[in-house]
Order: structure tokens, then sequence, then C-alpha cells
């Protein structure tokens, strides 16, 4: 408590009239203490399954299988780790930092093909725009040894509404469109309740929605001993709520495996409440480089999902204790079969698809323009009110 005392002082928003002003510099840096520092194993958990609740919906999931992004473990494993990286850039950097605006910019450059061909429409954006301010608050108050302060939760909403206006994503949907939001807290409750609408309507059983699950729930589960992934995979299916698990065509897991994931949860909620200390700075979830190679400008993550995507192949990676865990699991160590994993290391240019690698430099330097002369440093309600 000490710590997040600590953090309200540091920005002293004291009242609910004040969050009215948050900065997007404000939320971004509260964001990173939220994921880095005070939760970062369910923060991280809350943005994986927030992607992977975007896959019920069978136009995302129509066309995530039509462009056979999930075709092989490898692929769904290269799209899952492409989009979290375009996320943690703009998300550990500053609003006008040059990698913020390349990752946002680079997302716009990808998205846009597919919304010119009407195949990615504005509330898939916006749903998807939902499920990340959404999720992890919901992670937090189900999973975590506190519930998300009405502070942190402002500047979640408020990160990501400046995200969707840097995407171009039309709000018109939402109840306080014409009236405008006043504050991050007034967003999310209203981007909440339309997304819970939408759900209603839209997240339903398909056919793409299980082939999408079907590539990702495996790797989720890839690390687990063989004899136990039985048993996580009915946890997948507790933590997924009845409406995914139905979109997804899952079988309901029986009342033992809803059982088993209470007990685990509030047992890990009591000890990191009453037996653990702060994390310390030095031990901070941070995956991504400080900066790039300086020989090659490209960036090496230090972590990796399942397969090494731009894991760069030195000692400790290929031999440390880490790397053993994963060769004794069956999986690939960085520096396997070749050039697959793209060991160089990426640039934004060439983050995304394979067919795209590389391609729509011209228009990504567009929206960078754009973007770096539109994207806010102050409350981006302002325009709103």
């Amino acid at each position: 408590m000490q710590r997040r005392n600590a953090m309200h002082r540091k920005f002293g928003y004291a009242t609910r009239e004040s969050l009215a002003k948050m900065s997007n510099v404000d939320a971004q840096e509260i964001m990173t203490y939220l994921g880095q520092l005070e939760f970062p194993r369910i923060y991280l958990a809350s943005l994986q399954f927030a992607l992977f609740k975007t896959y019920g919906i069978p136009t995302i999931s129509g066309l995530l299988v039509a462009t056979k992004e999930f075709s092989t473990p490898e692929n769904a494993s290269k799209r899952y780790t492409d989009t979290s990286l375009l996320i943690a850039e703009f998300a550990a950097h500053p609003p006008k930092d040059e990698r913020t605006i390349k990752a946002i910019a680079r997302m716009n450059t990808i998205h846009s093909r597919y919304q010119k061909a009407g195949k990615i429409s504005n509330d898939d954006l916006l749903y998807t725009l939902s499920v990340f301010i959404t999720e992890p608050i919901e992670f937090v108050k189900s999973y975590e040894w506190r519930e998300m302060t009405e502070t942190e939760m402002c500047a979640i909403a408020t990160f990501w509404k400046s995200i969707g206006d840097s995407m171009g994503i039309s709000y018109e949907q939402l109840t306080q469109y014409q009236t405008g939001w006043k504050d991050g807290l007034e967003f999310y409750e209203d981007i909440k309740a339309w997304a819970k609408n939408y759900e209603v309507k839209y997240m339903v059983p398909h056919a793409t929605n299980k082939q999408t699950a079907d590539e990702l729930v495996p790797l989720l589960l890839y690390f687990v001993p063989r004899p136990l992934k039985p048993i996580a995979a009915n946890v997948v299916g507790v933590l997924m709520g009845s409406r995914l698990r139905n979109a997804m065509c899952y079988p309901t897991p029986s009342q033992t495996h809803f059982h088993t994931v209470t007990v685990a949860i509030e047992s890990r909620r009591f000890l990191l409440r009453h037996l653990s200390l702060p994390r310390p700075y030095i031990f901070r979830v941070h995956d991504l480089p400080d900066n790039a190679d300086p020989k090659t400008g490209r960036y090496h993550p230090r972590r990796y999902f399942v397969h090494p995507y731009y894991t760069k192949p030195g000692f400790w990676n290929r031999w440390g204790p880490g790397a053993w865990f994963v060769y004794l699991s069956g999986g690939d160590v960085p520096g396997t079969k070749g050039d697959l994993y793209v060991p160089e290391g990426y640039t934004f240019e060439e983050v995304g698809p394979k067919n795209l690698r590389g391609k729509g430099i011209k228009e990504m330097r567009a929206f960078e323009e754009k973007i770096g002369s539109e994207r806010p440093l102050g409350c981006p309600f302002a325009i709103s009110r």
C-alpha cells in the first residue's frame, strides 16, 4: 500500500475532479508502474486474455483464418509476438517518443490495408480497444491482492483513449459520444457498457472462433508438462467465462476445476497481501530493450512467448537455465532453425504479417508525421468537453 500511496502523492490526483486533468504523459507513466511493478504477472495475463477474447468475434477470427495467421503454431506465435511487441512499445514509452509513434504508425499501416478492403470494421477496432481497457481492470479485481484505485483505472482508460484517437477509431457508437467524457472513468464506464452489449450480439459460436482457439490454447499451455495439460486446458476454460467458452465452442469444465481455480486464486491473493514484499525496481518486468543494437539498428526483446522470434541468440539465451528448460520441454531456443525466428531482431517497418514485411513504408511515414503532430501530451478528453 505504501508504494500505491506514494504513486498517488507523486501525481497528485487526489479527487475525482482532478482526474479530469490527467495528462497523457501521466497516464502512460502510471500504466508502466502497474505493468512493471505493481501487478506485472496478472497485468500481462490480462492483455494476453484481451487479445484472445477478440477471437470470439467471428468477423475478427474469420480474418485471421482467411489470412492464414493461425495456420500453424509458428504463425500463431508470430502473430501474437508482433501484436504484443507493438503494444509493448507504445505502452512502455512516452506519448511522443519515436518508438511510440513508430509502433502506432506500423499498426495503422497494417490495419489500413484491411480497412480499405472492408475486412476490418470500426466496431471490430472499437471492441478490441475496449478489452484492453476493461480486462486489466477486471483481472486485477478478480485475481490480485487489491483492486485498482480510481486513479489507476482512469490512467488505463485515458491511455487507451489516446491510442484509439491515434488509430482514427470513431466513438459514435458510445452513449456519451455527443456530450463527451469528462475523464477516463466516464470513458471506461461508457465503453464497458457498449462492449457488453456488443458481446451479447456478436460473440457467438463460429468455426473460425474455434479454429483460432485451437491454435492459441496449445501455445498458452506449451510448457505445461504433458500429464498436466488436460487440467491446464480446463483452467483456461474456467477463465474464459461462459460467453467466450460458448463462442469458442469449448466445453464447460467440471465444478472441481472451478473450485480448484478459486482456491488457487485466493491462496495467491493471501500470500501476496500478507506474506510478500513489494517488487524492487531492479526486478521490474521490462521485456523490451532500452536501445536498438548500435551496429544494426534492430531491437531484441528480452523474453519470448513460445517461439523465440526476434530474440538474440547469445550465450545466455542459448545455454542459460531458461534455455535448458525450453530445450527439455521440446521447444526451440534462440538461434535454432536458421532465420525462421528472425534472430537478427526487428525494426518497426518489418513487424507484422510475412507478406507485409518491409512494405508500406511510405504510408507508415505519413502516419508517423500525422501522429507526431496530433498526439497530445495533455488530457485526451479536453477536445471532448
